[in-house]
C-alpha cells in the first residue's frame, strides 16, 4: 500500500482493502524458518516482517535514557523495569531528566525523511513505547505511580508534566521535518479495566495526551497510538484528543465495542489477539474470527487494517491460519477503483 493509498484508508476515502501486517518475534522465525520463508512468498500481499530486540538478551539488564533499569528474562522481547529511579521522591528534585535532542540522530533523521518524500513514501516519526503513562511507572514503580494518582499527589502532576515537556520537544522536530504522521505507544488497560478510574485517566492523563496529540492534527500530522488492554471507557477521550489511527486489542475489548465506539470515528488498526485464539484455537475458529473483525469494523472506504504479533508458543499451523484468513478476506470491502 502506497503512501496515498494508506492516507486515503485511514481518512476515509479509500477503496476499502484491508491492509494486513504480521510480526514474527525472532525466536519464533528461527524455529519456523524454513516454512516462514515460504509462508512470506506465499502470502506475499501480506507484510510478514521479523520482529523483536536484538540487543536484549535473556539474563542482561540495560539502563535507559530516563535512569530505568531494564531486566530481560526471554531474549528479543521487552522486559522489566527493576530500578525506578524516582522510586524516592527525594530524588526528585535533583532528577535531570534526558535532552530531547539526544533523543535521536536528528540529522540522520531529517536526511532519511527527506529522502523517503523524494521516493514519494510514507513519513513517520515515532517515540517510546510506554511513552507517558508508563513512564510514571517505570520511573517511580507501578504501586507508587497508583497512590500517586489516588491521593492527588501534586508531585505526580510535576512529574508527567516534565515528561510532557520532553516529548513536544520531540514531537516538534519531527513536525518541523514534515512528516506524514507520529506514532505513539502506552498500555492504558488491564485485561478487563483500566488501572485507575476514567474520571482519573481524565484528570492526570488526557491533559498531556490532548496538549501533544491537538499540536500534532493542528499541524496537518496524523496521530498513531497503540494501547494494549481495555480502553473502552475512554475511546471517545482518545479520539478528542487527537489520535487519528487506534490500535486496540480486538477480544479485550470486543469487536462489537469497538464498532459502537470507534468504526468511522477513528481509523481502526487493530490488533489480533495473541494471546488465547490464535494460540490454541482451531483453524475454523482463527478465520472465523478474522472475518468477523473485517465484516464489522472494514467499510467500502477504508477505516480499517490488522496487525498481528506472533509470540513464542504460537504453533505453524496457526500462523498459516491467520494469513490464509487475512489473505481470503482482506479484499471483502474492496472497490474498484
Amino acid at each position: 500500500m502506497n503512501r496515498q493509498q494508506y492516507l486515503d484508508t485511514i481518512c476515509f476515502k479509500g477503496n476499502g482493502e484491508v491492509n494486513c501486517s504480521i510480526s514474527v518475534y525472532y525466536p519464533v522465525w528461527k524455529q519456523f524458518e524454513k516454512q516462514m520463508e515460504k509462508l512470506k512468498e506465499q502470502f506475499s500481499d501480506i507484510s510478514i516482517s521479523i520482529g523483536g530486540d536484538e540487543t536484549r538478551k535473556a539474563g542482561t539488564t540495560r539502563r535507559d535514557r530516563w535512569g530505568c533499569l531494564w531486566s530481560y528474562v526471554q531474549d528479543y522481547l521487552e522486559g522489566q523495569v527493576v530500578e525506578h529511579p524516582l522510586r524516592d521522591w527525594n530524588s526528585f528534585r535533583s532528577y535531570v531528566p534526558p535532552a530531547p535532542e539526544d533523543y535521536a540522530d536528528w540529522k540522520k533523521t531529517e536526511s532519511d525523511i527527506r529522502e523517503a518524500k523524494r521516493r514519494g513514501e510514507l513519513t513517520s516519526g515515532g517515540v517510546e513505547h510506554g511513552f507517558l503513562f508508563l513512564k510514571l511507572a517505570d520511573l517511580r514503580g507501578f504501586e507508587n505511580s497508583m497512590m500517586d494518582i489516588a491521593v492527588k499527589d501534586p508531585r505526580i502532576v510535576e512529574l508527567i508534566n516534565m515528561i510532557t515537556e520532553f516529548w513536544m520537544a520531540v514531537v516538534k522536530r519531527y513536525v518541523a521535518m514534515g512528516v506524514d504522521m507520529i506514532g505513539f505507544g502506552d498500555d492504558l488497560g488491564l485485561q478487563n479495566a483500566l488501572p485507575i478510574s476514567p474520571s482519573a485517566w481524565r484528570e492526570f492523563i488526557k491533559p498531556a495526551y490532548k496538549k501533544i496529540f491537538s499540536y500534532c492534527r493542528k499541524n496537518n500530522v496524523h496521530v498513531g497510538l497503540h494501547t494494549d488492554g481495555y480502553i473502552l471507557d475512554i475511546i471517545p477521550d482518545l479520539i478528542e484528543c487527537g489520535v487519528s489511527i487506534l490500535n486496540p486489542q480486538d477480544l479485550v475489548n470486543g469487536i462489537d465495542n469497538l464498532e459502537r465506539l470507534a468504526k468511522g470515528r477513528v481509523a481502526i488498526n487493530l490488533d489480533i489477539d495473541r494471546q488465547k485464539l490464535t494460540v490454541f484455537g482451531e483453524k475454523q475458529e482463527i478465520e472465523d474470527h478474522i472475518c468477523s473483525c473485517i465484516k464489522t469494523l472494514g467499510s467500502p472506504t477504508g477505516g480499517l487494517s490488522l496487525i498481528w504479533g506472533v509470540y513464542p508458543g504460537t504453533p505453524i499451523e496457526n500462523i498459516e491460519a491467520v494469513l490464509s484468513s487475512m489473505d481470503k478476506y482482506r479484499l471483502y470491502w474492496k472497490r474498484e477503483s
